[in-house]
């Protein structure tokens, strides 16, 4: 009797241990990395729309997905230390806020999916081989901000109808600034009005920019995509208003810190689009088979206060574009 009972009990025995593994890997909790070369309180509405994609897809902060999340806080010399502890975690996805973060992250790992959130010129950048088939452990959202930089051209010329001589502010570092350049000078072009070009690489080049841009006579200021700029934009707007030189923004975030004018890719949607890639790579799609996808909305910001501050009247027909407009 006794060895009918264990043989009865000997593959409840062998199975017992399988069963533990299946059901410690069923536990097992996704990991998302997510970093940023901007500070937290610069980026919490994009990261609430992350957030907020997650939860639309059944995700529960905490039980089914973690988030680990790394901020460089304007300072993207420490991108890769940031990165690299996120490696060591061992995230399955890291979400890159930007093209700085993707290009530290690529050159990082080969393995670990990354989605980019957005990007100005992902092809152009060498993150990916093709926005149809990316290749590689990187995809995700281009915003085509390089191409933007003509529209910000053109809208800027219809608050300044008198606009002749503008000055390009850039970051030389920034992935997709290059491009950014060269697509506004051929709008200017177009439009008869001549680029004065300022390159900003660190804080202390702000105010000198500004100033250049005075002693140049120039009728008003385009801001390319910069994080740098971005961790200045409250004095970016302090010296706009002391210049009395309209500016317009490649971020609403430059507005509501006191900007004239922004219009572009609604970034917030971005955000929460990105979410659907990373639960594509957790349910096991490789990111070089999923295709980079482009904006769908946009939007037009105004600050009539900043205007005010620098003698400017907003033609009524701006303002009748304006998703928001600041009072």
């Amino acid at each position: 009797m006794l060895r009918r009972i264990l043989i009865c009990l000997l593959p409840i025995g062998l199975l017992l241990p399988v069963a533990l593994i299946e059901a410690q890997q069923a536990k097992k909790v996704p990991r998302i990395g997510y970093i940023s070369v901007a500070s937290p309180s610069v980026v919490l509405a994009r990261v609430e729309a992350f957030r907020h994609g997650l939860r639309e897809l059944g995700y529960v902060k905490g039980k089914s997905i973690v988030i680990e999340y790394r901020y460089a806080e304007g300072n993207r010399y420490r991108l890769p230390d940031l990165i690299a502890e996120l490696i060591r975690l061992k995230v399955d996805v890291v979400l890159s806020a930007g093209g700085e973060v993707t290009r530290a992250a690529k050159e990082a790992t080969r393995t670990i999916p990354i989605v980019m959130a957005f990007d100005s010129d992902p092809v152009g950048n060498g993150f990916v081989a093709s926005l149809a088939r990316p290749g590689g452990n990187v995809t995700g959202l281009s915003t085509v901000s390089q191409d933007l930089s003509g529209k910000l051209l053109e809208l800027l010329q219809e608050v300044v109808p008198r606009l002749s001589r503008v000055a390009v502010i850039g970051d030389s570092t920034t992935p997709g600034n290059a491009q950014a350049l060269k697509v506004t000078e051929a709008t200017a072009a177009a439009l008869r009005v001549q680029v004065h070009y300022l390159d900003v690489v660190g804080p202390n080049d702000i105010e000198s920019a500004f100033q250049d841009a005075s002693k140049a006579h120039c009728d008003g200021v385009l801001l390319l995509p910069s994080a740098l700029l971005l961790s200045q934009r409250k004095e970016l707007a302090k010296l706009a208003v002391k210049n009395r030189l309209p500016a317009i923004h490649s971020r609403p975030e430059y507005v509501d810190a006191g900007g004239l004018m922004f219009y572009g890719v609604d970034a917030n949607d971005l955000f929460r689009r990105a979410a659907v890639y990373v639960d594509k790579i957790l349910k096991g799609a490789k990111p070089g088979d999923l295709p980079v996808e482009q904006p769908t909305k946009f939007e037009l910001v105004i600050n009539l206060k900043a205007a005010k501050q620098i003698g400017l009247t907003t033609p009524p027909n701006v303002l009748a574009r304006a998703d928001r407009v600041i009072k």
